[in-house]
């Protein structure tokens, strides 16, 4: 397995294939799915998806940097960024252990 990247477009193809939706409906539900977590996070500050995990907005104070070639010193702004924590239910699914694998 070397692939790394999920694509919306890789979303949308899997709506498409496993329920049937048409790739324009499927295109929609992909992108209000995430326009409503991107809403939600903004607003509350975290969001929790059941089994999932959860999303939480954290805000950063602006901070010098340097860049390590160069060592210049460079004012990094403040910025709200985004952490995820895994739930359980979702850690137990990713370490299942697959017999056939051994």
């Amino acid at each position: 397995m070397s692939r790394t990247n999920l694509t919306k477009k890789d979303l949308v193809n899997s709506i498409y294939m496993q329920i049937g939706f048409s790739k324009k409906i499927s295109d929609n539900l992909i992108n209000d799915f995430f326009e409503t977590i991107s809403i939600f996070i903004r607003e509350e500050k975290k969001i929790k998806l059941s089994k999932f995990g959860t999303f939480t907005l954290r805000s950063k104070a602006s901070r010098i940097g340097r860049n390590p070639k160069t060592k210049e010193k460079k004012i990094i702004s403040a910025r709200n960024v985004v952490l995820f924590k895994a739930s359980n239910d979702f850690k137990s699914l990713v370490n299942l252990k697959d017999d056939s694998q051994n």
